[in-house]
């Protein structure tokens, strides 16, 4: 008879702010900040896009 794990699989975190890094690999560490940079870009193109949008509504309600 085979066990069925009702528990769903944690997805193991990339990188936690703040987590002690001390026993991470070289590699480890630039594999990180290299998926920080990519997620600060994401962010910064989606705050862009906001004030795009916020300001467009903002001259529509101007005139």
């Amino acid at each position: 008879m085979a066990f069925i794990d009702d528990e769903p699989v944690k997805k193991k975190t990339a990188h936690e702010i703040g987590q002690d890094v001390a026993l991470v690999s070289i590699g480890e560490l630039e594999e990180r900040i290299a998926l920080l940079r990519a997620e600060i870009t994401r962010l910064e193109t989606e705050v862009e896009k906001r004030r795009a949008s916020r300001s467009a509504a903002e001259s529509v309600f101007r005139l």
